[in-house]
């Protein structure tokens, strides 16, 4: 096909189904570049979080970027040490700041852990959007009581929920949950971490159609109807990540995927609801 541009990422209510992650890019530099450059690209949806210390070099890549504020699709997360009611008002009004923005047009409670409450929280992230200080509310790493609880707390909807997703962590039961809600799923660490590029059966589907794992991966989650944030550096990576929009997998290799039994979390905070005792 021809050179992909913005207008080949499909959308979901007004979110790119595609995007570039930037957890662990904390080089500013390199940061601010890879943003850059994926806008220049064509993405037009960048995820980032106050615990991931990048978000002044986000906004500079933005900024660098010969793209409209109003075409990007922005996201960013408050931490578990900020989710008092005041706290989530101040270091968001921070978080905009840094970014070099007026608004985001998604803003996740990162974990529902520590100093989250929804009582107080939730209510906190209602009264930015009043404010115009945000369009959507999100949830990341929420299991199926978190999601429920805070559904019954906030007037307004929930968005999306981000979560770890990738053909070794399918998350099947918590999208069904997600979707009874009409919630989005975004997937962080989709290529986990990776672990893609060492599975024979991604290696063979990629061999068929003459692209990467990772390229196989992220057209799985395409499928599956889930928004992919890879995160990457170099120009080459953000490159052949965009080109998974290329193509789809057939009906044969996406059940070929759902079958894969292997189960890899990578990401295990020590707080993390699943490790509770």
């Amino acid at each position: 096909m021809t050179e992909l541009t913005s207008d080949d990422v499909p959308h979901v209510d007004g979110m790119p189904r595609f995007g570039l992650g930037t957890w662990q890019n904390a080089d500013p530099d390199a940061c601010a570049t890879a943003v850059s450059n994926a806008l220049e690209m064509g993405y037009r949806h960048v995820d980032t979080a106050q615990a991931y210390d990048n978000e002044a070099a986000v906004g500079d890549g933005i900024a660098a970027a010969d793209v409209d504020r109003d075409d990007v699709f922005l996201a960013t997360k408050v931490f578990i040490d900020s989710l008092a009611y005041d706290d989530v008002i101040a270091s968001t009004e921070e978080s905009l700041e840094k970014l070099g923005v007026d608004s985001v047009d998604l803003l996740y409670v990162h974990w529902p852990a520590r100093t989250y409450d929804p009582e107080e929280t939730l209510p906190a992230f209602e009264e930015l959007k009043a404010r115009g200080k945000i369009e959507r509310i999100g949830v990341s790493n929420f299991g199926r009581r978190h999601l429920e609880r805070a559904r019954d707390v906030l007037d307004e909807p929930i968005f999306a929920n981000q979560v770890e997703m990738h053909p070794f962590l399918q998350q099947r039961e918590l999208r069904a949950v997600a979707d009874e809600m009409d919630v989005e799923t975004v997937a962080y660490s989709p290529l986990a971490r990776g672990a893609v590029f060492d599975d024979p059966v991604l290696g063979d589907i990629a061999e068929t159609y003459g692209v990467s794992e990772a390229q196989v991966s992220l057209a799985w989650l395409r499928e599956k109807g889930v928004t992919a944030i890879p995160k990457a550096t170099s120009e080459a990576h953000i490159r052949d990540n965009f080109r998974s929009l290329e193509f789809e997998l057939d009906a044969e290799d996406v059940r070929r995927i759902d079958a894969i039994e292997r189960v890899d979390r990578r990401v295990d905070a020590d707080f993390a609801h699943w490790n509770a005792r």
